[in-house]
């Protein structure tokens, strides 16, 4: 994966473009962030061109040669779209044949027909989290959003027992797991090991999730008691089809690329030799390239020629799901060009010296950047990818444990209180008829545990590892 290393960082912050001191460069750190959240808030400015705008004027707040920043800037963009860009396509191709063939579907349905009765907001919790593994999060929403509505109705639940443990099996995927782009922008910043922090943020997912889904759809369902509203009802994907992926082809294929790269991790672990040759076969199969490629090469014929789709409709099927993650790569790629700028101006030299004289622990210090970042622009991948630029000079020293452990923080911190700035508020009050008042209620206060949640656990791994 290509990344700037933790020399280039600590070569970067300790050489700035810059000869500003730690106020004016404070300054310009959050009057860059000013630009940014004014843009985006109040200016509905596309995210892309608010954190161009924003890496621009920290450049010049900070006292930098605006042909540097640009330099910066650009560096950065470009670093960050060779590191995860084709990640971020290949996910996009997966979840796209997951969604169109039925397999998604076929999941959703193979489960309910298990559960009754209590188990029901388990196993919602359960399809959100696998089917949430390789899509993105609005993808997912309107994936599930069908489902639970027509689970709420046809079993007379209450719409937050069923749909709060929906909405909190995606959060946590889309915030905690890669090849999710937040988690994966944060991992290239902090040059983490993917497979150990995917293996750790399974570890941190699991419990929260259950802590916010479940467990706090009980309370959700007193405080909000709406039934499911008719009219949100769409059709499904696999309404269409003749035929459709069987259960067991479409779990293999979801999970082939997390397996191939815990399989690295545990065997980067326990044989720990790079010339053992075990350790080159899975160094190469768990690489995230290699790993989501996979997936996606076996998603066709288990996925789409399961479905019945000539290699024409294939075709026609990847290519429409490349076209809507342009956004997502533009934003994730200016994030990195923002991160980039912050590192070049001396940002990261200013935070390791004012850290010196800090009793905050760095874990809680990066959780606490994502949660403001995130209040104030409404977006988890932006807090995320911002806030990792900040913190990325103290992961200098890091093991790799500690590191991952970092990428988590930062992920936890990013998905804090989704409130009125937030996309994501919008799509759950509109999909699920509530008011504005009934949505924070719900969704945010779920939001809000799993961020609190998150980092208590990540906090207590930091302690037993």
């Amino acid at each position: 994966m290509t990344s700037l290393s933790v020399e280039t960082l600590a070569a970067a912050a300790a050489e700035p473009i810059t000869s500003a001191g730690n106020t004016q460069l404070g300054i310009a750190v959050l009057a860059g962030i000013a630009v940014i959240v004014l843009l985006i808030t109040r200016l509905k400015l596309h995210a892309f061109l608010a954190l161009t705008l924003g890496s621009l004027a920290l450049g010049v707040f900070a006292g930098a040669p605006l042909a540097k920043t640009v330099s910066s800037f650009t560096a950065g963009l470009g670093s960050t779209v060779a590191g995860v860009g084709v990640l971020i396509a290949l996910g996009a191709i997966l979840g796209k044949l997951l969604a169109d063939s039925g397999g998604a579907d076929e999941i959703v349905d193979t489960i309910l027909a298990r559960a009754k009765g209590r188990a029901m907001p388990w196993a919602m919790v359960l399809i959100a989290s696998v089917i949430g593994l390789p899509l993105f999060f609005e993808v997912g929403i309107v994936l599930l959003i069908p489902v639970v509505l027509l689970v709420a109705k046809r079993g007379n639940y209450s719409l937050m027992r069923i749909g709060i443990p929906a909405l909190a099996g995606l959060s946590v995927m889309h915030g905690l797991i890669p090849p999710h782009p937040g988690p994966l922008v944060a991992i290239d910043a902090l040059h983490a090991n993917l497979g150990l922090t995917l293996a750790l943020g399974v570890l941190v997912a699991l419990p929260t999730v259950v802590i916010a889904g479940p467990l706090f759809s009980r309370y959700a369902a007193r405080w909000v008691d709406i039934p499911a509203p008719e009219h949100m009802v769409p059709q499904r994907p696999s309404a269409e089809l003749e035929h459709r992926p069987r259960f067991a082809a479409t779990v293999f294929t979801v999970l082939l690329p997390v397996v191939l790269m815990l399989m690295k991790a545990l065997v980067d672990i326990v044989v720990n030799d790079p010339a053992n040759a075990v350790q080159r076969v899975t160094d190469v199969a768990g690489s995230p390239l290699i790993a989501l490629l996979a997936a996606v090469l076996v998603g066709m014929f288990t996925l789409g020629r399961a479905a019945g789709f000539t290699k024409a409709r294939l075709s026609v099927t990847v290519e429409k799901s490349l076209a809507p993650i342009a956004g997502i790569l533009l934003i994730v790629g200016a994030g990195g060009g923002f991160k980039a700028t912050l590192i070049d101006v001396g940002v990261g030299q200013m935070i390791m010296d004012l850290s010196e004289n800090w009793a905050i622990p760095t874990l809680l210090l990066a959780w606490l950047i994502a949660v403001a970042i995130r209040l104030a622009t409404g977006s988890a991948t932006v807090a995320t990818i911002s806030a990792a630029g900040l913190v990325a000079p103290l992961a200098a020293g890091m093991s790799s444990t500690e590191t991952a452990l970092l990428v988590l923080a930062i992920g936890a911190g990013s998905l804090f209180f989704s409130h009125v700035n937030d996309a994501g508020f919008w799509l759950v009050k509109e999909y699920f008829g509530m008011t504005v008042g009934q949505t924070l209620k719900t969704w945010s206060v779920m939001e809000t545990i799993i961020s609190v949640v998150g980092l208590g656990f990540v906090l207590l791994l930091s302690l037993v590892l």
